[in-house]
């Protein structure tokens, strides 16, 4: 399940405060009108529940989209790159002071958003945009994968199961490319104003985008989640007349599959952990980002899903071993997993633990399983373990299932996991990220803005209004004028003890 990214912020910012336009002098006042509305837009998406953001997630990347060519046709002006660079002609004629939060970032005061880092060159600005962008696709493919986990409702079909996991691959992969272009384009700034837009940090995020697209590959025609999650839906009544229906699957090859994606999140991890030189433009005092550093709810995110990965390659493997009649040695492989995931066997913890270290380990357990399951129910930041507990209660369902064969019937000795981890294959790459195809303008469009503006820029868009910052200062100012006092008047106004 993908990460909950939380949409970064920016405030109102006038491109003809800090560019002309020779050749097409409406050009940077409709992209300070197209900004306004990517503006409001996260703005009101920050506002919203968090049950109501995932369907308001379409205007964020309507916006987005509309912005960015305008955004990018005035840096091909500026730099003179790209196709439009022969035709458009700009002129910087201020350094933009342009404001974004950063979500990522590490804060130096837990449990306080970092406050708004200061972008003054217009590539900072195309890389937040860009990077909000992916990370809106991200959270539609999260809103798309809901259904499948939500146990309060009617199971989905599998033809809407394989629709969802369909759609959020590919709005994944949509994000991979955007963060690989990033990351390329990045690697010739040598300081960032965050660690959000860092070249490490990007690539970090394309390579955990291409790892969970990679986990849905598997998803697909992995049968076992659906049907632990169906013996827990409370709706569901197929159980009365229904065995669920176990198909064969390629097992070996999900096994690497999992595992190449296992591989792209310890890479993510790795990036993700470098710290980067900081412009230090975030200002200071209370909940100042942390200089260069990824947010610890990231990374531990990137090490619970490259745990994922390999504990569900080691149930695959298992799979396998089953399928061939080696019950022992799929036992075996069921606890590689479990190990893998950091949870001990229920099997081998048996004889060590005693009655009340057995019933607090299993009530601490299934009172995280019914927080999750209301996180899920809220869309509430549900899924930011990677899908390990999901994965502990599928191997956990194996392997009390297969016990009991090996118990009565097998009788198989299991054999240790140390030496089945040693001989585990290589992985295997199933998708390809494509190039990402950067937005143009259409020539009718970019025609258009020869013509002279027809009003100031004020860096306000279409129904804009304060940003939470501006608001609180506005409400600071109005709270040191008296009440019923002329406005500007001070508030010792009457006060003097001079008498006249």
């Amino acid at each position: 399940m993908p990460f909950p990214f939380v949409l970064p912020t920016t405030s109102s910012f006038s491109f003809s405060a800090s560019f002309r336009c020779d050749s097409h002098p409406s050009l940077p006042l409709t992209a300070s009108t197209y900004r306004g509305v990517v503006r409001d837009a996260l703005k009101k998406h920050k506002r919203l529940p968090s049950s109501a953001q995932s369907p308001h997630l379409s205007s964020v990347v309507s916006s987005l989209t509309s912005y960015l060519p305008y955004l990018l046709a005035i840096d091909a002006g500026v730099h003179q790159r790209g196709p439009l660079s022969s035709e458009i002609r700009v002129t910087l004629q201020d350094t933009p002071a342009i404001e974004w939060r950063p979500t990522l970032s590490d804060t130096a005061v837990p449990g306080r958003e970092p406050p708004r880092v200061k972008v003054r060159h217009l590539d900072h600005e195309i890389a937040f945009a860009l990077s909000t962008l992916a990370e809106a696709y991200t959270l539609v493919g999260r809103s798309a994968l809901h259904p499948l986990y939500v146990t309060s409702a009617a199971v989905p079909t599998s033809e809407e199961r394989t629709l969802a996991i369909q759609t959020a691959t590919r709005h994944l992969l949509d994000a991979a490319s955007i963060y690989e272009y990033l990351a390329t384009r990045a690697d010739t700034n040598t300081s960032v104003p965050c660690a959000d837009i860092a070249p490490t940090t990007l690539r970090g995020l394309a390579a955990l985008a291409h790892a969970e697209a990679t986990l849905l590959a598997v998803l697909k025609d992995d049968p076992y989640p659906a049907i632990v999650s169906q013996s827990r839906n409370e709706t569901d009544r197929e159980w009365m007349y229904k065995s669920p229906d176990i198909p064969k699957v390629r097992a070996h090859l999900f096994a690497r599959l999992c595992l190449a994606a296992a591989e792209h999140a310890a890479k993510a991890s790795s990036l993700c952990q470098t710290r980067v030189p900081t412009t230090g433009d975030g200002g200071g005092g209370p909940g100042a980002a942390a200089a260069g550093k990824v947010n610890d709810a990231l990374l531990r995110y990137l090490e619970d899903t490259r745990r994922t990965c390999r504990a569900r390659a080691c149930r695959f493997f298992g799979i396998d071993a089953e399928l061939g009649g080696q019950t022992g040695t799929a036992l075996a492989w069921l606890r590689a997993g479990l190990q893998e995931l950091g949870v001990e066997s229920r099997e081998a913890a048996a004889p060590r633990k005693g009655g009340l270290s057995a019933g607090l380990s299993r009530f601490k357990k299934d009172w995280a399983e019914k927080r999750e399951d209301k996180r899920v129910e809220r869309e509430a930041a549900w899924g930011a373990d990677g899908g390990r507990l999901e994965e502990t209660r599928v191997i956990e369902h194996l392997e009390a299932q297969w016990t009991k064969v090996n118990d009565m019937i097998a009788s198989q000795p299991i054999p240790p996991t140390g030496p089945l981890i040693a001989q585990m294959p290589s992985g295997r790459d199933i998708h390809v990220v494509k190039p990402y195809q950067v937005p143009q303008l259409d020539r009718t469009v970019l025609e258009a803005t020869r013509a002279p503006p027809d009003r100031t820029d004020d860096g306000v868009g279409v129904g804009d209004g304060l940003s939470s910052d501006e608001e609180a200062e506005v409400g600071d100012r109005a709270k040191q004028v008296p009440v019923g006092a002329y406005p500007g008047s001070r508030p010792d106004h009457g006060s003097r003890s001079s008498y006249y």
